[in-house]
């Protein structure tokens, strides 16, 4: 087979679903798959330096002017805001580009399947359609809403915005019908299902979007006397993440340490707080680090904490569970899909301050008992084992790339054995 990933971007310094790409495309040519991936030359040296042997594989659509104007217009947005609108444009642009590049790969390679993983969105519209080969998308993860207690947090204008956003989201992927006319569409949860645009003509299937390296990600026993009462939260930091309710539950937990491993916009702003509050002897602000630190510094860690009130996926939590550490995470979107209560604890969203006093309450029980951190830890890690493994996961992606590789080749056989009297002849 001949595989080619087409993505916005790839990269496992972005965060968020940029490491997907990374992913598919590293597990394909280590399984000897030959595989090409295109995608935006903003994370260019990044990518030549994970794929050095792979160079001639991999095709770059340049940073155009304008991309460049539309990314700084979009900093002045909202979130959300920016991503259904200036978002969805430079993608669009993006995928504009890459549709002629995989087309001359088409011709030149011989590609069998194209794959689209991200965006994970289910109503951004692809391009990826009318190409003469089948197209797999996803998987997507989305549908979601922040809680209800915490509808507040979003402005009035962004929420009017996205919700005509979705309101014309068929009318998009019916002028740009990649979803509608993909082979298959992959989706995490039955969530993001029902946010699919209408008319899927392709088989839907359900696959989680993240998963583990099990390499990285490694249960190492500790020593008793070196596990801390001390928390981990590993992410970006954005408003959703709302760090602020972990800082915040921290001050009712006074025995406890807070490591906070990552960087963005928020950082000044919770930095404070944790000084308003005189936490800052207890907190601890890291910075971005590379997958093989964070592993490093959660082996020591009690529990890693995600108060995120906006998360669809959540491959950190995977990644908890898979070195044997619980996990408290706000029960909402992706979280509350991976975690149990044998692997960890779930805090309802009913308010600002049942949040701060769920995660003190379940950070003070784990540090209160140990056994009971060891026992989700161990269960979580199984449940790695069983379900998120990627080696499993491209097992499956593989045998749907196959299928639809093989039913191709059927029917492109049968085409020209239908036009050729020759062929038809000595067929018979």
């Amino acid at each position: 087979m001949r595989i080619c990933i087409v993505a916005e971007h790839a990269s496992t310094r972005f965060g968020g679903e940029a490491i997907l790409p990374v992913h598919y495309f590293r597990l394909l040519r280590a399984r000897g798959i030959d595989s090409w991936l295109v995608v935006h030359s903003r994370t260019r040296s990044e990518v030549l330096q994970l794929f050095p042997q792979d160079v001639d594989r991999i095709l770059f659509v340049p940073d155009l002017w304008i991309h460049k104007l539309i990314f700084f217009c979009s900093r002045f947005l909202p979130r959300r805001l920016s991503e259904a609108t200036l978002g969805l444009l430079n993608q669009l642009i993006t995928q504009f580009c890459q549709r002629a590049i995989v087309r001359q790969l088409i011709r030149d390679q011989g590609i069998d399947v194209i794959h689209q993983p991200i965006p994970v969105a289910p109503r951004f519209p692809s391009m990826l359609f009318a190409l003469g080969k089948p197209v797999v998308i996803g998987p997507l993860n989305g549908g979601m809403e922040y809680p209800p207690a915490f509808h507040h947090t979003e402005s009035w204008i962004s929420r009017v915005a996205i919700a005509l956003a979705r309101f014309f989201a068929n009318a998009a992927n019916t002028l740009l019908p990649g979803k509608k006319h993909a082979s298959v569409v992959l989706v995490a949860n039955q969530r993001t299902r029902r946010a699919l645009p209408s008319g899927i003509r392709g088989r839907i299937i359900e696959l989680v979007e993240n998963g583990v390296d099990i390499g990285d990600w490694q249960a190492v026993p500790q020593p008793k006397e070196s596990v801390l009462p001390r928390f981990v939260f590993i992410g970006r930091l954005v408003d959703w993440k709302a760090v602020d309710v972990v800082i915040r539950a921290l001050e009712k937990v006074p025995v406890a340490e807070l490591e906070i491993i990552g960087d963005g916009p928020m950082r000044h702003a919770w930095t404070r707080l944790a000084g308003d509050l005189s936490l800052q002897n207890r907190i601890q602000f890291t910075g971005w680090l590379p997958q093989q630190e964070c592993a490093a510094h959660l082996h020591s860690a009690t529990a890693l904490v995600l108060p995120s009130l906006f998360e669809c996926g959540g491959a950190v939590v995977l990644e908890a569970m898979a070195m044997g550490k619980p996990v408290i995470a706000t029960r909402w979107g992706g979280p509350a899909d991976y975690l149990d209560a044998s692997s960890g604890m779930l805090v309802d969203p009913e308010s600002y301050s049942a949040l701060v006093t769920g995660f003190a309450t379940a950070m003070q029980k784990l540090i209160d008992s140990p056994a009971l951190a060891n026992s989700m830890g161990s269960a979580g890690r199984q449940r790695v084992l069983r379900d998120f493994d990627w080696q499993q996961k491209i097992d499956q992606v593989i045998s749907i790339y196959r299928s639809l590789a093989e039913k191709t080749g059927v029917s492109q056989e049968f085409e020209d054995r239908r036009v050729s009297p020759a062929a038809v002849s000595q067929h018979h």
